[in-house]
Order: structure tokens, then sequence, then C-alpha cells
């Protein structure tokens, strides 16, 4: 071998060296990557590999249920029989939704919202159809189904209100969420899901609405499911229980009938509300299930407004009702007694004003009692004029009125008790006497609720103690409150002298009693049931001097607008006082005629399904310095 051919391959073994030291450290580069990745780094990319193969999905957890005081379901969860389609399975979308029409009933709209869904999401996802159907719709669509390509038939969970428009202001309703209640909590953003939209749904959704749970699906590299590897339930709602007894809630909207009003009934010693009433209601299932436009515009139009909730959201002048509040006003402050007499003529003079009674002729010399028990407005405006406004406003607070009750409800109203003070700041002007007078007789700016008229009520008959409303058990059992006679102590006292309220209440005895109460033919009968009561008519317009001298028109002649409202308070028994109601018959007239016996129907119900009823109740406490005696028959009632 020549020198020129030892040093090609000397050349030759460098280079071959060098290439082979490269792919050494090529080779060694990459087991070292292969070792970081595989073993020092296999537990991310594990689980980045997981993430893409497997599927985290959140299961929306059952809704708590609404129960009523025994026990009764006023919102419960029911199945949900639904239609849903998947676009790629489908051969076409068009005429299998053409299909489904003959079997339940999809409009055009349906369709073309079936549509718009399928081209915002992918192919192999599937789309509600149709939802809530009835078994018989859902089991014809199963029969069918090998004829319909693409469909689904699913089986899930709704919210339903058994009871309708009997709690539909109390319970309230459940819809979708809207873009705006869109919050941290990733429920909310589930397709389909519902929050509470009024009523205790709203106030205590997040009681109700319980915690999601999760399922792990395994996906492909489309993101198509394959399989549940796990699967963890949510965590159900609490349920919540009311105070409200279904059985009195429901007769009282029975009693209301077709009138437009609310009645409520509470416990005077606990704050129980047994009924919370207001009429007409709404079907709550309609916001859950989607509500019509046709529906909604019936629910808007209709000039009793059902979707308001008269119980705590109608202001209403008190009318005649609030003469306790004014008479025990003029006591405290010494401006009247249990002797005292004002002169009715039918009529009194302020000024160049004339302020009249109810009664044309006057009902002659009245004591506060007797004033009370036919009505009397010239005794009252007396003793406003003798107190003036901001007093008979300080009485009105301690009695629950012109404030929130703090009841759990949603929307609930102040109402309106006028001082000096209030008509400077609001009104920019000074207030005037005869305005006094006016709101002595319960109108005017005087303006309240009925949930209010039945706080005042129960304060006045449990003793003066200032008993709260509650419509949600603090314990959350079911069953009556703590039964001690002595509950409402946990209440302070309103300071209130008893003997001034054995006037007020004596007066209330005898509005529902013969000869002469405004509402002694709407009493009660049975002497262990009777109640007491106070009825009162507020005007809704100016009765003109020629309509009040002419009496052209009566009241049910009237356009049902320009009727005067028809309010009644009472409670009962008389004997041991236990429970307080407040009646308002919107445009009804007369207090005593359309109000009154509403009242008494409903009380009479709340004490006989009452077990502590039928125990023999104790004496009422003596010591009252009411006056007594007789007096004859009245031709007509005021109130």
């Amino acid at each position: 071998m020549n020198r020129r051919d030892n040093d090609l391959q000397r050349v030759f073994g460098r280079r071959a060296l060098m290439l082979g030291a490269a792919k050494l450290a090529l080779f060694a580069g990459l087991a070292g990557r292969l070792y970081y990745l595989q073993v020092l780094e296999s537990d991310k990319y594990t689980l980045l590999a997981d993430e893409n193969r497997i599927s985290m999905r959140l299961l929306p957890p059952r809704r708590g249920r609404v129960l009523d005081r025994n026990g009764i379901e006023l919102a419960s969860n029911r199945r949900n029989y639904r239609v849903l389609i998947v676009a790629e399975q489908a051969r076409n979308v068009d005429a299998t939704l053409g299909a489904l029409a003959e079997l339940i009933q999809l409009d055009e709209n349906q369709k073309q919202r079936v549509k718009r869904e399928i081209e915002r999401r992918r192919k192999f996802v599937p789309v509600v159809v149709a939802e809530n159907l009835s078994w018989e719709d859902f089991a014809k669509v199963n029969l069918h189904s090998p004829d319909l390509p693409g469909v689904q038939m699913d089986v899930g969970e709704t919210r339903d209100y058994p009871m309708a428009d009997v709690f539909s202001h109390v319970v309230g309703y459940v819809g979708a969420v809207s873009e705006q209640e869109i919050g941290e909590d990733p429920l909310l953003e589930l397709p389909g899901f519902r929050i509470g939209k009024s009523g205790v749904e709203k106030l205590f959704d997040g009681n109700l609405r319980g915690r999601a749970g999760h399922s792990q699906i395994e996906v492909n590299a489309f993101g198509r499911a394959i399989r549940e590897l796990d699967r963890t339930d949510g965590q159900a709602g609490d349920d919540l229980v009311l105070t409200i007894d279904s059985e009195i809630q429901r007769y009282a909207m029975e009693r209301l009938g077709e009138e437009s009003g609310a009645a409520v009934v509470m416990d005077i010693h606990t704050g129980d509300v047994l009924a919370l009433a207001s009429n007409p209601g709404f079907d709550p299932n309609w916001f859950n299930v989607g509500i019509t436009q046709a529906q909604w515009r019936m629910l808007n139009g209709d000039k009793h407004k059902p979707l308001t909730n008269k119980a705590v959201q109608g202001q209403y002048p008190p009318g005649s009702t609030f003469k306790m509040v004014v008479g025990l006003a003029a006591l405290e402050a010494g401006a009247i007694t249990a002797d005292t007499r004002v002169f009715c003529p039918g009529h009194m003079e302020l000024g160049n004003n004339t302020f009249h009674c109810w009664k044309k002729g006057g009902h002659g010399s009245m004591n506060l009692v007797q004033a009370l028990e036919e009505s009397c407005d010239v005794y009252f405006y007396e003793a406003a004029r003798r107190i003036g406004v901001d007093k008979i406003a300080e009485m009105s607070r301690r009695l629950g009125l012109g404030e929130v009750t703090k009841i759990d409800l949603t929307g609930e109203r102040r109402g309106l008790i006028p001082t000096r003070a209030w008509k400077q700041g609001a009104l920019n002007q000074p207030w005037a006497q005869g305005e006094t007078l006016v709101v002595g007789i319960g109108q005017g700016y005087v303006l309240s609720t009925p949930l209010q008229l039945a706080v005042m009520t129960a304060r006045l008959a449990n003793g003066g103690y200032n008993v709260t409303p509650r419509l949600v058990r603090n314990d959350g059992k079911l069953g009556p409150s703590p039964e001690s006679r002595l509950a409402h102590q946990i209440y302070a006292s309103a300071n209130l002298k008893r003997e001034h309220l054995d006037l007020a209440l004596e007066g209330m005895i005898r509005v529902t009693s013969p000869p002469r109460g405004t509402a002694q033919g709407a009493r009660i009968t049975q002497p262990q049931f009777a109640m007491a009561g106070k009825t009162g008519s507020s005007q809704v317009r100016r009765i003109s001097r020629l309509e009040r001298e002419t009496r052209v028109r009566k009241n049910e002649e009237k356009p049902w607008e320009e009727r005067d409202h028809a309010l009644f308070v009472a409670y009962a028994p008389i004997a041991s006082p236990r429970y307080a109601c407040a009646v308002i018959i919107e445009h009804g007239g007369s207090g005593a005629k359309a109000a009154a016996p509403v009242a008494r129907d409903i009380l009479l119900q709340t004490q006989l399904r009452d077990p502590s009823r039928k125990a023999p109740p104790p004496e009422r406490p003596a010591g009252s310095t009411a006056d007594r005696q007789a007096r004859p028959a009245a031709s007509e009632s005021g109130g």
C-alpha cells in the first residue's frame, strides 16, 4: 500500500470516528430526551394525555323541594321526557323533524330553533327537539324510533309546581339563566339549567340549588363520547320548609274566588304565616317549560295583575281598619279617654271645608268603643285633629305599618305613613290640618299592605308584642311551631297600656256583634270560634258634592276601577286570641259585605284545622273599661 492510500485510510478513519461519535452523541441525546419525557416528566404527560382522552362533565344536582308546614310538596321535581336529535346520525334533518311533527306538537318556530342549534354545534352533539313531553307522546316517539334516524330519547328532571296558581306568589318559579345572572358557579353555564326567579325559589336559590357532581367520559380524537369511566353524583339541594298550611292557603284562594285581592293569616304569638294568598295567581310551570308569547300577553294585559303579589306588594289606603291606630294614639296622648264623647251630625267643618261621615244623618254622641263599633268617621276626625299626624305616625310604626316586615320574600313594599317632615321633603309643601283629618280615617296619603294590616292586628290581639311574620321555618322541621302560650314574649313590647288595648279590642268585638256592629252579618256564630274585627272601605277617587248629595250611582253600579276597595281585619277566637287575618277585595265596595265574609270563613277554617282549638279556651282577662251597653239596631253599615 503506497503512501497515498495510507493517507486516505487515515482520513477515512478520522471521519468515520467523528461520524460515529456524532451518531453516538445523537443517540445519547435521544435516549436522554426519552428518559426525561418518559421517566422524569411521565406524570405531566400522562395527565395531558388523559385530558385529551377523558372529558370531565358537570352533573346538575337535584333541586331541593319546597314543603308546607305539614310536609306537603309545593315545589318538587318530576321526570322530564325529552327528544334529542344527533345531526350526523340523521340522514336528513328536515325529513326527521317532519316525521317527528306528525307524532308530537312541533311547529315551524321549534324546527328553526333546532336547525340553528345544529349549525352552532358539532354534528355529533345532541340537540333538544322537545321536552316536558307527556308519557303518551314519549312512548309514541319511542315506538317509531327505528324509523327516525338520529333521534334519541332522554329522561331527565324538571321543576314541578303541583298546586300551580295557589302558591305562585309564595313559592315563585324557576327559569333559564340569563347572561347577566351567570356568575362564578359553573352550574349556571350548563344548557337548560334553571334558577329561582321569584318567591322563595329566588330568595333561597343557593340553598335549593345544591352542589354539582361530575362524570369522566372517554372520548376519541374528535371529542365523541365512547364510554363513561367514573361518575360522582351531585349533592342535592336542601329542602325548604315553610310556615304555610297548604290547606288554609288553598281555601283562602278558593274563597277569594273571582275577586282580585289578597288574604293573610298569621299566628299572633309565633308570627307563623299560615296563608299568604294573592288572587288571581298564575301557573309557574309556564315559566319553567318556556312561556309562550300568548301566555305572556295574557298575564300582562289582565287588569287584575296576576303577576303582582298583592299581599306584600299591593299598597292600599287602609280606610277604617286604621281607626284602632288613631284611637290608641289619642288615648296615649291623653287627648281622649274611655268616656270622651264626640257628637256626630254626619259631618265636620274645618275652615271652609266639610268632612263627611259615611252615615249621612250622623251617629249622634259616641265614645271610642261605640265609634269603632259603628265606624263613625267624625269621632276619628276629631281624635286626629287633637293629636296631629306625627303622633298617629309614631303609633302606626309601633304597630307595624309604614315599614317592611322583612318577610322571606323579595319585592315587599313598605307602604306609607305620612308626617309633616315627609310631605315637606317629598313634595316640598307644608302639611295642612285638613290632611290630618283624612289620615284619621285611613285615607289620603296613608298606604299599607295586607301583610302589614295582619301584623297590626296580631300586635293588638297578642297584648301589644311586636311579633313579626315569618314564612320559612327557622328549624327546618315539619309540624307546628312551639305551642307555648308565652311564645310571643320573645318579642319586644310595643309599650301599649293594657287598658288602652282593651278599649280597642272591645270595639273590634262590638264590630262583629249585634245590634249595631258594622260586620254583625258576617260574624262567626259558634261561640268558641267567634272573631272580632274591623271593617274598612277606601276610596280610589274623590266623591263629588253632587254624587254625595244625590247618590246617583251606588258603588256597585260604578265601573270596576272606580269602586271602593273593601277591607277587613280580624282576630280569633275572642276568648283566647290566636290568629289574625287581613283581607282586601280590590274595588269590592263595602268591607262589611265583600271582605268580612271572606275573612270569617278563612278564620273559621283555620280554627277548625287547629287541634289546639279543641281545648277549652281560658277566660278573657278582666279589667276592660269599655262601654258595653246595648243600643238599637242600625239601618246600614259603615266601613
